[in-house]
């Protein structure tokens, strides 16, 4: 499998080139397009979860993920994702693999396995309905930021502290903690803020934008008006 990532940073997609027989996993809506022939299946990634449960942490929704796969000749497939923003690779590795925000995934190649990470992971921990996955295995592993992808390599013992609306994925050789951010932030829409400190030995990529403060920021401005229609 080879792969290009074209128009970065802020419109990035992923192209990968199949040979015959190989495949790559990717995001339910994330295919922009496809070599005719290329052979689609739907499956859900529940890896022998409770349906309930995973019904339950995702708000109602499924994690449905689409294999792509090049049948009698070389195949394209181009990959890219909702916001504005860069698309950065991973390697994942039998030593190292990655936990990643959910709606960060994109795509992953073959020999790499998505679950989610339950062990350290209970509903709710990370805050404000982020929902965690985690990559394990060998290969490459796809995944997209609101904004640019600042990455960060922390020794052993080296600690950050990370805002949980700009958490993409972090090593899981790294140790973390989740906790409530005080009163320095706050959100209009969920009031309570959460951060994780992370520390090394491993990677952490960061998201320069959050699509939280966003939303916040356009309600600062179309909010007043959104109450003076009600009023009138």
């Amino acid at each position: 499998m080879q792969y290009e990532i074209r128009y970065r940073p802020a419109s990035a997609m992923v192209v990968v080139r199949l040979e015959p027989g190989e495949s790559i996993t990717a995001e339910a809506g994330a295919m922009t397009y496809m070599s005719p022939t290329v052979r689609v299946s739907t499956r859900k990634r529940q890896n022998g979860l409770l349906g309930t449960i995973v019904t339950s942490v995702m708000g109602g929704q499924s994690f449905f993920v689409n294999d792509l796969a090049a049948t009698e000749t070389r195949a394209e497939v181009g990959l890219s994702a909702a916001p504005l923003g860069d698309i950065g690779v991973l390697e994942v590795r039998p030593d190292q693999g990655y936990v990643v925000q959910r709606s960060a995934f994109v795509a992953s190649s073959q020999g790499t396995d998505l679950d989610v990470q339950w062990q350290g992971f209970s509903k709710g921990l990370f805050g404000n309905g982020l929902f965690m996955i985690r990559a394990t295995g060998a290969g490459l592993l796809f995944v997209n930021a609101f904004g640019a992808i600042d990455r960060h390599a922390l020794g052993p013992g080296e600690r950050l502290v990370v805002d949980n609306f700009h958490l993409v994925a972090f090593s899981d050789t790294c140790r973390y903690e989740v906790r409530k951010f005080g009163g320095w932030k706050s959100t209009i829409l969920s009031g309570e803020w959460f951060v994780t400190e992370i520390e090394g030995p491993g990677e952490v990529l960061v998201q320069t934008k959050s699509l939280r403060e966003l939303a916040d920021w356009l309600w600062t401005v179309l909010g007043p008006r959104v109450e003076a229609s009600r009023a009138g």
